[in-house]
């Protein structure tokens, strides 16, 4: 349960960076509401998984997967650039989070 909680936090890491582009500087209301309530709901769901998980993984996973999720927001969402070295990179972050996940002790 703690992996798919975990899971969550670092999907609403993803809305929250993506809500804080939107934001404009925290210039829009709407999406600085989400913004902020999505960064609560994330760090909240981050502590939870954290009690049975090993911190550095914890960690790591929720940044990867925030990292990543961010990157194909962009792409998708704002027309970033997409190149082989891209996404060779999310690649590698990719395979970072599952070897912390295969190799975690719970």
């Amino acid at each position: 349960m703690s992996w798919v909680v975990l899971f969550l936090a670092g999907l609403l890491e993803v809305v929250w960076a993506t809500g804080l582009k939107l934001s404009d500087g925290f210039t829009r209301p709407l999406p600085s509401i989400v913004t902020v309530i999505a960064m609560i709901a994330s760090l909240a769901l981050l502590s939870v998984a954290m009690r049975s998980l090993p911190m550095g993984t914890t960690y790591a996973v929720w940044t990867g997967i925030g990292a990543v999720g961010a990157f194909i927001a962009g792409i998708v969402m704002f027309a970033e650039p997409l190149s082989v070295g891209r996404v060779v990179s999310a690649t590698l972050i990719i395979a970072g989070i599952a070897g912390l996940k295969i190799f975690s002790p719970h």
